[in-house]
This record gives structure tokens, sequence and C-alpha cells, in this order.
């Protein structure tokens, strides 16, 4: 208590000893007044306001999409949109399903697809022996995307050897995009290729 009264003394005698007149002895009370209270103000403030935290959006990452044509022995035939990292057994599931008699022997259904290629499901029947043999109608120039082994052991100038050749290159790196990419495959150069290509198309 006696240090409190100290303290008011030494202020006491501080502020008499000021050598100002008393209306700037007023506007000094005025101005600190002023000051302690707009400190107050915003301590008081700035303890009551709450921060709320903006929500944040999620960032939604979209995966481009291929255009794909399935067609043949399917359910439902036509064009569909698909992600691009979608293989040929997706492509299969967004037209329906294989059809009944449809034959995947002879597609790759683990093959990654590109876009604008076709899928196309070849149908079987069986014969009289009693055994599954694919159905196919032949007219004109042989698609080589379609055609099997033995249909493309047909043709002048294709043996059994190349003919399964080409039935492993487009298992392996899909359909041809063009009847000039079956140099691409071994055994067929620029010669036999010549001799070819009024025979066949995509």
């Amino acid at each position: 208590m006696n240090n409190l009264n100290d303290a008011f003394q030494k202020i006491g005698n501080w502020w008499f000893d000021l050598h100002y007149t008393q209306i700037q002895k007023r506007g000094l009370l005025a101005m600190a007044a002023i000051a302690i209270a707009l400190s107050s103000f915003l301590v008081l403030r700035g303890a009551s306001t709450e921060i709320i935290a903006l929500p944040i959006a999620p960032i939604e990452i979209v995966a481009p999409e291929i255009m794909i044509d399935v067609a043949g022995a399917v359910n439902k035939p036509g064009v569909y949109s698909l992600p691009s990292s979608s293989r040929v057994i997706d492509a299969i599931k967004a037209a329906g399903n294989s059809a009944p008699g449809a034959d995947l022997s002879d597609i790759n259904l683990a093959r990654v697809i590109k876009d604008g290629e076709q899928i196309y499901v070849n149908s079987t029947v069986v014969n009289t022996k009693g055994i599954r043999v694919s159905k196919t109608i032949r007219k004109g120039p042989v698609n080589i995307n379609r055609a099997t082994a033995s249909e493309l052991d047909s043709l002048d100038g294709i043996g059994p050897v190349i003919a399964k050749r080409i039935v492993e290159y487009r298992t392996v790196n899909g359909p041809f995009m063009a009847i000039e990419d079956l140099q691409k495959v071994s055994g067929i150069g620029v010669v036999k290729f010549a001799q070819l290509k009024v025979k066949v198309r995509v």
C-alpha cells in the first residue's frame, strides 16, 4: 500500500511541476484518455473476434476420354466414350457385353485401346462336325483387322507363318490403322505388300 501511495505521490509531484498551462494540461489528459480508450477497444475487440477458416474446395481431376466404336457380336453396338486407360474388355462391357455366339478367342481382352479404334467381335457357328468356327462373310478385300489366320493364309503370297505373324502383331499392338502398316510385320516387304494391297482393307 505504501508503494502505491508513493507512486501516486510521485505522479502528482511530476504533474504539478510540469511547465504547462491549465489548458495544455487538460489537453494532455484528454489525449491520454482517448489513447487509453482506443487501445482498450482494439484489445477487447481483437480478443473476441472469431477466426473462421475458409473451406478448402477439393480439386477434381478428370481423366481424359477416348471414343471407341464397338461392333460385331455385342448386345449394343455403337460408339462409346471411355477413360483413356480402358482396355478391350471395358469397351465390350460398355457395349452391353458380348452377344450369344460371340467368338472372343482371337481378341486380346487385356489390351489398352486407342482413341478412334474399332473393336470388332466375331460371331461363331458350329459346323457339321460340331466344331465352332468363325462366321465370316467375305465380300471383296479381306479386312486385316478381323480376318482369322486361315483367312489371311488364303491370300496369295501369305502363308501360314506370315498369317500367324499378322494376327500376333495386331493382338499385341492393336488394329492396323492403314493397310500400309502390314509392312511392319516381319516377312512383308515392299514387293509382297504391292501384291497384297489390292486384296486387303482395314
